[in-house]
């Protein structure tokens, strides 16, 4: 079983000071929706766990000691911290998506780094900033590979068009849980679709795709002049 932790960085309505664009939308708005799309899309995976670090409601800004900890006492096999960038507070023209891990050589975490890193850029459709180290407490403390991605600048003329579109956030979501998957060899959970076989243009029924399915369409080889299947 893999376990993931994961949080979006700082809180919401207020509660981090400073977080937050030049207009006043909070940090962990941004965040929270990347991170709530890519514990949706890890679920997708089998034999994954996920533990969520930080206060999902965004009320309280979670201690970074306290997020660390429990990520440690749970046995997180690696850990995702998902954060939006700012340079001066004001508005301005720089631009990008970087992914951080720990001060020094830490091969497992420089691996997924590379793997999320190149996954989300596409997401974001911004400047690729590359693959940054710094010693922060989240890379830090932690006892498993450990990364901490910065998606776009909130204070950029930029950056901000995409940050303000949900579709790209989610889609970022998406982009880590992939680059999780490739990194841990994840395959997708079988799913029981359910299909319409629809003969001479009336639907007969909705089964599932398996062996009942074929024995339906038999009935009517020979007999009916069209015979399609459509996905429900």
């Amino acid at each position: 079983m893999v376990k993931v932790a994961i949080g979006a960085g700082h809180g919401g309505f207020g509660v981090t000071p400073g977080k937050r664009t030049p207009d006043g939308e909070y940090e962990w708005n941004f965040n929270n929706k990347v991170v709530k799309s890519a514990i949706e899309h890890l679920n997708e995976y089998e034999n994954v766990e996920v533990l969520r670090v930080d206060d999902p409601s965004g009320k309280t800004d979670v201690p970074l000691q306290e997020r660390t900890d429990k990520a440690n006492a749970w046995g997180a096999d690696i850990y995702i911290s998902d954060h939006h960038n700012a340079n001066t507070g004001s508005w301005g023209d720089w631009t990008g998506t970087e992914t951080y891990t720990y001060e020094g050589n830490w091969n497992e975490a420089e691996k997924l780094a590379k793997l999320v890193q190149n996954k989300v850029l596409g997401a974001y459709g911004l400047a690729d900033r590359g693959l940054k180290k710094a010693n922060f407490h989240v890379l830090r403390e932690t006892t498993m590979p450990a990364i901490l991605i910065e998606g776009g600048f909130m204070d950029s003329t930029i950056d901000i068009k995409n940050l303000r579109n949900d579709q790209i956030l989610k889609n970022a979501g998406k982009a880590i849980a992939e680059g999780v998957a490739e990194y841990f060899g994840l395959k997708k959970k079988q799913t029981d679709s359910i299909h319409r076989l629809i003969v001479d243009g009336k639907q007969v029924i909705a089964l599932k795709e398996d062996a009942n399915l074929l024995n339906e369409i038999e009935k009517y080889l020979g007999s009916a002049k069209e015979i399609k299947i459509e996905r429900v």
